[in-house]
């Protein structure tokens, strides 16, 4: 039981709420142009966890091998690190969970694109990358995320790939506007991301990761984070404002208010004090996917 639990500890089941969050999205508006295809949409829910999960293992993983974690972070226990789990075990659920993204992966390509092999190797690489990606972040000699590019691939793989992908395996049709809540989605990840940094902010310096808030310092980090924040819902009112239907549309905005409540805590909190409020971003940013697609569907 106690392994199970440390298992758990390291699936870090919190941050899947990003993952849903992008999923909803891309999902939901898809769904005003045609019927939602249940299999595919499970199938690209169940595949977004996965790569979300084994970017936590390898993070886990990567931090601990590099003395990344160590006695002097602030944020909840990782598991090699605290001997919890080995590291060769740790090993070895990242290659099972890569194998099984992988093969969720393919199913999915499978059903959405049966005689369409152009579309489904330009998805299989684009997995392809996600799987590389996840992994890279802080594991291998040079890891992205240690030079302090995981804002972008956050970006990218939670924002613009995980909701307009979701978006056109369902539709099959390229609409422009879907980038606007992508880059949404993208931004409240980074955000997330950003807190995760500012609150070790310290203990990585010491290790030598280069986090943006290592680079630019605590104070701009926090102003980059309400900046986020802000960008985010721009955009979004801005793929209302083309997409125009009905005012529920901005029923999103009520989320609004606990995203200020975020970014004036980081602005003004120390980062000892952060850890609290990478959960509240990871949840703000569900509240907001969820008042969005509800926005939607009612319009």
């Amino acid at each position: 039981m106690d392994e199970l639990r440390a298992w758990i500890t390291a699936f870090r089941l919190r941050t899947l709420t990003l993952a849903f969050s992008g999923w909803l999205v891309g999902v939901s508006i898809a769904s005003t142009t045609v019927r939602i295809d249940i299999p595919i949409a499970g199938l690209t829910l169940v595949t977004a966890f996965l790569l979300q999960i084994l970017s936590n293992l390898a993070n886990d993983y990567g931090d601990a091998v590099s003395g990344i974690d160590s006695d002097e972070r602030k944020g909840p226990e990782r598991m090699v690190q605290s001997g919890a789990i080995t590291g060769e075990a740790m090993r070895k659920g990242m290659m099972i969970c890569a194998f099984l993204a992988l093969a969720t992966g393919c199913i999915l390509l499978y059903l959405s694109f049966k005689n369409e092999f152009i579309s489904a190797l330009i998805f299989f690489l684009i997995g392809l990358t996600g799987i590389v990606a996840a992994i890279k972040y802080t594991v291998g000699k040079k890891p992205y995320g240690y030079a302090g590019f995981g804002d972008f691939f956050v970006f990218v793989f939670f924002g613009l790939v995980l909701v307009a992908g979701s978006h056109y395996l369902q539709t099959k049709a390229i609409n422009w506007l879907v980038l606007l809540p992508s880059i949404t989605i993208g931004l409240f990840s980074i955000g997330v991301l950003n807190i995760n940094n500012i609150r070790d902010i310290e203990s990585d310096k010491l290790s030598g990761k280069n986090s943006i808030p290592v680079r630019i310092g605590k104070k701009k980090a926090g102003v980059y984070h309400a900046a986020l924040q802000l960008a985010a819902l721009i955009s979004s009112l801005a793929f209302v404002y083309f997409n125009f239907h009905s005012w529920w549309q901005l029923l999103f905005l009520i989320a609004a208010k606990p995203l200020f409540l975020n970014a004036r805590a980081v602005l003004s909190k120390s980062s000892d004090e952060l850890d609290p409020y990478v959960k509240q971003a990871a949840f703000s940013t569900l509240l907001f996917s969820v008042l969005f697609s509800v926005g939607i569907l009612v319009s």
